[in-house]
Protein backbone atom coordinates (compact mmCIF):
# COMPACT_ATOMS: atom_id res chain seq x y z
CA UNK A 1 0.00 0.00 0.00
CA UNK A 2 1.26 3.76 -0.89
CA UNK A 3 0.91 6.15 2.37
CA UNK A 4 0.56 9.65 1.55
CA UNK A 5 1.11 12.04 4.45
CA UNK A 6 0.55 15.52 4.50
CA UNK A 7 2.13 17.76 6.89
CA UNK A 8 0.42 20.54 8.53
CA UNK A 9 2.15 23.52 10.64
CA UNK A 10 -0.33 26.27 12.11
CA UNK A 11 -3.14 25.16 9.93
CA UNK A 12 -0.86 25.36 6.74
CA UNK A 13 -0.13 22.51 4.39
CA UNK A 14 3.68 22.49 4.26
CA UNK A 15 4.41 19.34 2.47
CA UNK A 16 4.08 15.73 1.57
CA UNK A 17 5.73 12.08 1.96
CA UNK A 18 4.93 9.48 -0.21
CA UNK A 19 6.06 5.55 1.12
CA UNK A 20 5.63 2.06 -0.45
CA UNK A 21 4.35 0.53 -3.33
CA UNK A 22 0.67 0.56 -3.95
CA UNK A 23 0.08 -3.42 -5.01
CA UNK A 24 -2.37 -2.56 -7.97
CA UNK A 25 -0.42 -4.50 -10.04
CA UNK A 26 3.16 -6.09 -11.17
CA UNK A 27 6.32 -3.47 -11.14
CA UNK A 28 6.38 -1.44 -13.74
CA UNK A 29 2.39 -1.98 -14.06
CA UNK A 30 0.71 -0.71 -10.72
CA UNK A 31 -1.32 1.88 -12.27
CA UNK A 32 -1.81 3.52 -9.22
CA UNK A 33 1.82 3.34 -8.19
CA UNK A 34 1.74 5.13 -11.54
CA UNK A 35 -0.67 7.76 -10.49
CA UNK A 36 0.88 8.39 -7.54
CA UNK A 37 4.24 8.80 -8.48
CA UNK A 38 3.19 11.44 -11.49
CA UNK A 39 1.20 13.50 -9.47
CA UNK A 40 3.85 13.32 -6.78
CA UNK A 41 6.83 14.34 -9.17
CA UNK A 42 4.58 17.45 -11.14
CA UNK A 43 3.56 18.51 -7.46
CA UNK A 44 7.18 19.04 -6.84
CA UNK A 45 8.14 20.16 -10.22
CA UNK A 46 5.62 22.31 -10.52
CA UNK A 47 6.97 24.05 -6.77
CA UNK A 48 11.03 24.26 -7.80
CA UNK A 49 10.92 24.44 -11.30
CA UNK A 50 7.72 26.63 -11.96
CA UNK A 51 6.77 28.84 -8.58
CA UNK A 52 10.73 29.23 -7.99
CA UNK A 53 10.71 27.71 -4.34
CA UNK A 54 13.16 26.39 -2.90
CA UNK A 55 11.98 22.63 -1.36
CA UNK A 56 13.16 20.29 1.38
CA UNK A 57 13.14 17.41 -0.94
CA UNK A 58 14.07 13.62 0.03
CA UNK A 59 14.21 11.00 -2.74
CA UNK A 60 14.81 7.80 -2.95
CA UNK A 61 13.38 3.80 -4.04
CA UNK A 62 9.57 3.85 -3.12
CA UNK A 63 10.09 6.82 -1.02
CA UNK A 64 9.43 11.10 -1.20
CA UNK A 65 9.31 13.99 1.27
CA UNK A 66 8.70 17.20 0.19
CA UNK A 67 8.88 20.00 3.13
CA UNK A 68 8.34 23.92 2.44
CA UNK A 69 9.16 26.66 4.97
CA UNK A 70 5.97 28.50 6.03
CA UNK A 71 6.31 31.45 3.68
CA UNK A 72 7.46 29.27 0.67
CA UNK A 73 4.16 27.17 1.94
CA UNK A 74 1.75 30.04 1.99
CA UNK A 75 2.75 30.36 -1.73
CA UNK A 76 2.04 27.37 -2.85
CA UNK A 77 -1.20 26.34 -1.08
CA UNK A 78 -3.20 26.06 -3.95
CA UNK A 79 -0.35 23.68 -5.42
CA UNK A 80 -0.49 21.20 -2.38
CA UNK A 81 -4.06 21.47 -1.95
CA UNK A 82 -4.99 20.03 -5.30
CA UNK A 83 -2.06 17.62 -5.07
CA UNK A 84 -4.23 16.59 -1.73
CA UNK A 85 -7.35 16.61 -3.69
CA UNK A 86 -5.90 14.18 -6.24
CA UNK A 87 -4.57 11.47 -3.98
CA UNK A 88 -8.08 11.82 -1.88
CA UNK A 89 -9.87 11.22 -4.91
CA UNK A 90 -7.70 8.23 -5.83
CA UNK A 91 -7.93 6.78 -2.78
CA UNK A 92 -11.67 6.57 -3.32
CA UNK A 93 -11.24 4.50 -6.38
CA UNK A 94 -7.88 2.13 -5.18
CA UNK A 95 -8.49 2.35 -1.14
CA UNK A 96 -6.88 -1.52 -0.67
CA UNK A 97 -3.92 0.50 -2.30
CA UNK A 98 -3.53 4.32 -1.20
CA UNK A 99 -4.26 5.62 2.19
CA UNK A 100 -4.21 9.70 2.60
CA UNK A 101 -3.01 10.75 6.07
CA UNK A 102 -3.92 14.49 6.61
CA UNK A 103 -1.70 16.25 9.60
CA UNK A 104 1.55 14.76 9.83
CA UNK A 105 4.02 16.38 11.61
CA UNK A 106 7.37 17.78 10.80
CA UNK A 107 9.92 19.90 12.94
CA UNK A 108 11.85 20.98 9.32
Amino acid sequence: MTRSKFFIRQGLLVGFELTGHAGAGVSGKDIVCAAVSSAGLMTVNTITEIMGVSADITECQGFLRVVLSDDDARRCQDILKGFRLHLTELQKQYPHNLKVIYGGVTNA
